[in-house]
């Protein structure tokens, strides 16, 4: 049996460094008459200049039915990760894509996982696949297994600009341009029904820290892997990293740049993050 990854590229992983077949189907980020296609080479930079200096909202669109086809073209057994279906259509369109592809090729098992999340979140439950894959198990066994693991998995992020967020309606300008002259960070999670919710605010960087590893102490993590997806803003990625050394010295941690999704929805100085 062949096995794939097919994951959209929310996941923030375009390489191969998984050690099995994956692959990724691009979201895109329209800014006024500008396209960015979310696929390796997309300049990331520019998408953070050109959402700061739109007086517009910027959006996104996702894959196709197509797209998601052509992805699983030529295996076996198929496992697809999408961002949460509460914040894009990425998930109905693959769910559309593996009915499609099914009825044309019925030996094929696709099995479509909503990671009600984004970012970090997914990378681990791409790595789980791929730990679950060499342990030879049935398709049903690792759709269970995989299901189990999700509930194991956490994902916060924090915003050091909230300009996107009001141009898109979801929070008031005024607050926005308040909050950055006040310096002022907000933490929020991914909820269990995949929606962003706010838990924190806090001023200048190092209480953020403080704050952001409370939030994830609050929500289980001891030590577990974490992966942290950084909007041009390494110093405090690695901060974040430092400071959960500290707590739990073996701890996997691995910081990763923002691909465009990521980048639409950290801007730029965020932090988005996994963790188990």
């Amino acid at each position: 049996m062949k096995y794939r990854i097919v994951s959209d590229s929310s996941s923030n992983v375009f390489f191969t460094d998984l050690d099995v077949d994956y692959t990724t189907v691009p979201l895109r980020i329209r800014v006024e008459d500008r396209e960015f296609v979310d696929e390796p080479g997309v300049e990331c930079e520019e998408l953070v200049v050109a959402m700061e200096r739109s007086k517009d909202a910027s959006k996104s669109s996702c894959p196709s039915p197509q797209d998601w086809m052509e992805a699983f073209e030529g295996a076996d057994e198929i496992f697809c990760i999408t961002i949460s279906s509460s914040l894009s259509g990425s998930y109905n369109s693959a769910i559309s894509a593996k009915d499609m592809y099914i009825e044309a090729h019925p030996k094929v098992k696709i099995h479509v996982v909503d990671s009600l999340s984004t970012g970090g979140e997914m990378e681990l439950i791409m790595e789980k696949l791929v730990e679950l894959f060499h342990q030879n198990l049935q398709f049903s066994e690792i759709v269970d297994k995989i299901s189990a693991y999700q509930k194991q998995t956490h994902l916060i992020f924090c915003l050091q600009s909230l300009y996107n967020l009001a141009k898109n309606g979801r929070l008031s300008p005024a607050i926005a341009k308040v909050a950055q002259l006040l310096n002022i960070k907000f933490i929020g999670y991914a909820s269990d029904q995949g929606t962003i919710k706010q838990c924190n605010i806090s001023h200048g960087n190092k209480k953020m820290l403080l704050a952001a590893v409370n939030q994830m102490l609050k929500m289980g993590y001891h030590g577990g892997k974490v992966r942290i997806d950084q909007c041009f803003n390494m110093e405090i990625a690695n901060g974040l990293k430092d400071a959960l050394l500290k707590k739990f010295p073996n701890a996997d941690i691995i910081i990763r740049s923002c691909t465009a999704l990521c980048t639409y929805y950290a801007e730029r100085g965020g932090l988005i993050i996994g963790f188990e």
